[in-house]
């Protein structure tokens, strides 16, 4: 938790405020956007393939993220029926049969990305912001409700050690790279889609103080993530390194026991299922806009395309965790030693792609964007903060990164 703050505040968000001022000067999709910025500046035009790795980084990410959100609309039925009445030492079970199961698995990554879809089809305002306006506080006041429950029932003491109490034997660069990762990947940092968000900001909208609100926001959700889920970990005797499987077994263990939790669960794996398909939105809204602005492709069109091809590379996701899990490809090297097909996409585009797109842009911006020209657009409150700003642009944050990034194959 300690490593993952200091690498949103020092990493993150100086990162976030370039990549938001890309997009909000460019005034177009990620490739477009930098394309004209870096012509502009009187750069090569070639400056694009930055925003193409993004939008290529969002669009793989999207191929598994769609398949995990599937899992989420399954759920909604099983909290209905109460996990079948299972008892708690079964609910483990009910999520590992559906992992094996390669058939539902498709069935219900189907219905997600046609969500999804048809949201992005609607266009920005009309498909995104309603959704986000009425859902999310809803969401958050359903996050508290379970924090409460989670804190009584649970093992508070032992979740809020596991979270808070630091441990620096266990800081290496391994730990590093993950926080960067999880830092980029929540945030939305070197995917394209901040790039894009930024092409559709008003000239009155502050960057810095949108940079801000976006990152303390997400911060403040996993943390309360965190109260919900890890009291319920310990108080049943679970593992707490299991990841994104967690939430599909430690809370249908809390709803399962819970007073009214036939009607809670559902209503709560509905809600996850609007703020899941909010961040899909976000991943597929750069590669629409780019075909928008590039070839003139119809929204309709260019949704349905770009989903359907989505939806087809995240096949290989779902037999990852069937058919093919014994086909680990990059087996040879220790590295990538007992990796799927899911795990190397996860690993290549948070571990990788990400922080190099996000040193390209801490280059890009700090180096060779005139620092008055800066100065003038950012509207930074002060001298002081701007030259912290531009010191951690231009200095901080890409050696950190490069030099996090370099001692995982050392």
């Amino acid at each position: 938790m300690l490593v993952y703050l200091v690498c949103v505040f020092f990493v993150a968000i100086p990162i976030l405020i370039a990549e938001l001022y890309l997009g909000k000067l460019g005034r177009n999709s990620p490739p477009l956007a930098m394309e004209r910025v870096a012509e502009q500046a009187g750069y090569s035009k070639y400056w694009s393939l930055l925003g193409w790795m993004g939008l290529i980084v969002a669009y793989l990410i999207a191929t598994y993220y769609s398949v995990i959100s599937g899992w989420i609309l399954k759920y909604i039925f099983k909290a209905a029926s109460n996990f079948d009445n299972a008892l708690p030492s079964e609910i483990p079970a009910q999520f590992a049969e559906l992992l094996a199961n390669p058939m539902e698995l498709i069935f219900w990554h189907t219905i997600f990305m046609g969500l999804s879809v048809f949201i992005v089809n609607r266009g920005l305002r009309r498909g995104i912001e309603r959704t986000v306006k009425i859902l999310m506080p809803c969401f958050f006041v359903m996050m508290l409700m379970l924090i409460a429950y989670a804190l009584v029932v649970g093992d508070a003491a032992a979740a809020l050690r596991f979270l808070f109490q630091p441990d620096f034997t266990k800081i290496n660069g391994q730990v590093l790279l993950a926080a960067i990762g999880q830092a980029f990947f929540s945030i939305g940092v070197a995917m394209g889609l901040m790039m894009t968000y930024g092409s559709y900001m008003t000239e009155e909208t502050p960057i810095i103080r949108s940079a801000f609100i976006i990152s303390l926001s997400d911060t403040l959700i996993a943390i309360l993530a965190g109260l919900m889920i890890f009291p319920l970990v310990f108080g049943n005797q679970l593992d707490p390194t299991e990841g994104a499987g967690l939430i599909f077994v430690v809370l249908p263990t809390a709803f399962a026991s819970m007073p009214g939790g036939f009607l809670s669960g559902p209503i709560f794996f509905l809600l996850l299922v609007f703020v899941a398909i909010t961040s899909m939105i976000a991943i597929l809204e750069p590669i629409v806009a780019y075909a928008e602005d590039r070839w003139n492709m119809k929204r309709e069109a260019g949704s349905f395309l770009f989903g359907f091809i989505a939806w087809s590379l995240g096949l290989m996701t779902v037999f990852s965790f069937n058919l093919w899990s014994d086909v680990k490809p990059l087996d040879a090297f220790q590295l990538f030693t007992g990796k799927t097909i899911f795990d190397l996409i996860d690993y290549f585009t948070a571990n990788v792609m990400m922080p190099l797109g996000a040193i390209i842009i801490s280059l890009f911006v700090g180096w060779k964007m005139q620092v008055e020209k800066l100065k003038s657009d950012l509207g930074f409150v002060s001298e002081f903060f701007f030259r912290t700003w531009l010191l951690l642009i231009r200095f901080l944050a890409p050696i950190a990164i490069f030099a996090i990034f370099i001692s995982n194959f050392i």
